[in-house]
């Protein structure tokens, strides 16, 4: 069976573009040729990407679709037919069946007899189903922004499409696509390559004719490269031993999107910047020039930079470049100390009646008002953390709520955006603030996203707390709240950041405090209390790798201390395994449909069970049991052991087996049903606290 393989040759897309586009285009390239039944069986598929191309190659591929039969009912028999002859209505039918009409036969149904028609709708080519349907499927691909670069031309793409190579074996597929009709013609590096077009022998020599040409289409093998490159030069440089490159993965990717033939060049600075504060210098290099940072044996920042290129080094033009993207970062460097020292002129106590001057919301003010309401809102946390025994620097925490978005007003934040909050710890710090001052302004924004740490200090999580309240229930209240995709104010980040600081720090918080402490209205509460009930679940599915049943269970015990959440969670995820446990979530699941039909029936169920009325061994047996495991339950609990608390729970199992084997629980006798219900009641209350273990997924 032939090989099939499709390139899309762009303009240059930018690098954060392109991992999803790569995946889409696979994804909906596979799901083409499964729906259209030419995947055959075995069949194995790639992506590849480069600024310049897109491009999928899927090995296996039939070359023709089967023959399908079909049959199809077509009008009743008595309009069909009059008097023996056919009507206009059987005459269509046949047309639009593809048979004659002495073809057509009769079939008899429930409403009477019909005609119907068996017809062979014959497969059609590989080649004429993907010349037919890809287009669709490439056009459908989403962009986070498209353009349009044909006059009066409906397609929109990321860039334009300079040309379209498509292969099936060592065919040519006749694929058209933005104007563009497909060949075997492809390019190389657009430096380093003769710059002429050539031709792709077949969808199996595609890799190693781009290689040829100074491209790796395959994108591991660039980022592989990149790192042993990185790797290779540092451990070469023997100016301070024991160097290497700071680890950032996400830079690594970044540049592994922007090249199509890397290669590394170390290069200098002068150590003097080093007197810059190194969140500074890194920033510059990374976030601006896209250079990785190097740092000595000790983790100190290294006077040297390592540069990605995509292009190929030698002696001649290594120290032009190395020369030229020095100059560069010499002027960044200069640039970011001139606004470090003119800023510092100004401390940030001067810098609070500047943020007047700066809108925060146009709906909800400057940022002058946003800082007054989080010092409240920060003042009423600490005062209810501080009532449960927690040890907070109430006045540390209020001078870093007024001067936390300071920072926006310097010169230096406003040229790298990058830096708000860091900016004014360091500011802080520099002006001789108090250092838990300063930590917590550096650290209002942690967490950034799921990977990165909370705030160190406790001060700094109040601070990160007040802060995204305020800015989630205001957006709320403008009914500005997160739609679909749509999340223009960040609002999930600043939710994820709120469960997790309750989630990880020590602050004796729950969410209904934090919530409660910006008073919304009861429409806007109803509204918060989903969202966050919905980031939770978020949370400890992708944060916590809880299974989607535990969370559940978990959740459906009470959501609203985060850090007693997550323990019950793990303590489910910790016994689910064991047999008995399993048994006895089955067993709940039955408790509760039982009790569901009860309801649903309006059987009276008692508030308590009536001991005199239970007259069988099992029952009493299930009522003794379940009591005496509820006391230690409660004990384990009250002290976070729920492993314990749940090992105790399954080892009911053999009593909760004897009870359903034994005991009917709807009993012809009112009285006697009505307290079997009860205790079941009572049971599922009282081992649910922890859990609801009916949600747990067992066998059957």
């Amino acid at each position: 069976m032939p090989d099939f393989l499709l390139e899309i040759g762009l303009e240059e897309v930018p690098a954060r573009m392109l991992p999803a586009a790569q995946a889409e285009l696979l994804k909906r390239t596979l799901a083409l040729l499964e729906r259209e039944h030419l995947l055959a069986d075995g069949s194995t598929a790639t992506s590849y990407s480069t600024p310049r191309r897109l491009a999928v190659l899927v090995r296996d591929v039939r070359e023709q679709q089967e023959d399908i039969t079909e049959e199809t009912t077509g009008p009743a028999l008595k309009i069909a037919f009059k008097d023996g002859q056919p009507t206009p209505a059987a005459e269509a039918f046949a047309r639009k069946a593809g048979v004659s009409v002495e073809a057509l036969k009769t079939i008899s149904t429930p409403k009477g007899d019909y005609l119907a028609a068996t017809s062979v709708k014959k497969g059609r080519t590989a080649s004429e189903v993907i010349a037919a349907e890809l287009p669709k499927e490439i056009a459908a691909i989403y962009w986070a922004k498209s353009m349009y670069w044909r006059p009066g031309k409906p397609e929109r793409f990321v860039r334009p499409v300079l040309w379209i190579a498509c292969l099936l074996g060592d065919e040519v597929v006749p694929l058209t696509f933005a104007g563009k009709i497909a060949s075997r013609v492809t390019y190389g590096h657009r430096v380093l390559s003769s710059g002429d077009p050539f031709e792709i022998t077949s969808p199996s020599t595609y890799l190693t004719q781009l290689q040829a040409e100074y491209v790796l289409a395959d994108v591991e093998a660039r980022r592989h490269k990149i790192r042993k490159a990185l790797d290779r030069i540092t451990k070469a440089t023997r100016v301070v031993p024991g160097l290497r490159w700071r680890e950032d993965e996400a830079l690594v990717d970044t540049v592994t999107h922007m090249t199509e033939w890397p290669a590394v060049l170390l290069g200098n600075f002068e150590p003097a910047y080093l007197a810059l504060p190194e969140e500074v210098l890194v920033t510059v290099m990374r976030d601006h020039q896209k250079y990785f940072a190097v740092e000595d044996a000790q983790g100190k920042l290294a006077p040297h930079f390592l540069a990605v290129l995509n292009i190929a080094l030698d002696d001649v033009n290594e120290p032009i470049i190395k020369q030229g993207n020095e100059r560069v970062l010499r002027a960044r460097f200069n640039d970011a100390r001139f606004f470090w020292e003119f800023d510092q002129r100004t401390p940030l106590a001067a810098r609070v009646k500047l943020l007047e001057n700066v809108t925060f919301q146009k709906d909800l003010g400057s940022y002058a008002k946003k800082a007054e309401r989080v010092r409240a809102l920060a003042t009423s946390l600490t005062t209810i953390a501080t009532l449960r025994g927690a040890t907070l620097n109430a006045l540390a925490i209020d001078e870093a709520a007024t001067l936390a978005k300071t920072d926006l007003t310097t010169e230096l934040v406003k040229e790298f955006t990058e830096l708000q909050g860091i900016i004014g710890g360091l500011y802080a710090a520099s002006q001789g603030l108090s250092a838990t001052v300063a930590d917590a302004i550096y650290d209002q924004y942690l967490p950034a996203s799921a990977s990165d740490a909370i705030p160190r200090l406790p001060e700094g999580a109040i601070l990160g707390l007040a802060d995204r309240i305020d800015t989630i229930a205001g957006m709320f209240a403008l009914g500005m709240e997160p739609t679909g995709s749509k999340d223009p104010f960040a609002l999930r980040r600043a939710a994820n950041a709120i469960v997790k600081i309750l989630a990880e720090s020590e602050l004796p918080l729950t969410l209904s405090d934090v919530l409660n402490a910006v008073s919304p209205k009861p429409d806007v509460s109803a509204k918060l209390q989903a969202f966050f009930t919905e980031r939770i679940d978020f949370y400890l599915r992708e944060g916590r790798d809880q299974a989607y049943d535990v969370v559940k269970a978990a959740m459906a015990a009470g959501t609203d201390d985060l850090r007693d959440l997550v323990a019950r969670a793990e303590a489910v995820t910790a016994v689910r395994g064991s047999e008995d446990f399993l048994a006895v979530s089955a067993a709940f699941k039955r408790m509760k449909n039982i009790l569901d039909q009860a309801r649903a029936k309006s059987e009276p169920i008692p508030a308590t069970v009536d001991t005199a009325l239970l007259s069988d061994a099992a029952e009493q047996a299930l009522a003794s049991t379940a009591a005496l495991i509820a006391e230690d339950v409660e004990a384990l609990s009250a002290k976070r052991e729920y492993s314990a608390a749940l090992t105790q729970i399954a080892s009911s199992r053999p009593v909760v087996d004897e009870f359903f084997t034994k005991v009917m629980v709807m009993s012809p006798d009112p009285a006697i049903r009505a307290n079997r219900l009860a205790l079941l009641s009572r049971t599922v209350e009282d081992f649910s606290r922890i859990a609801d273990f009916s949600e747990i997924v067992t066998a059957g």
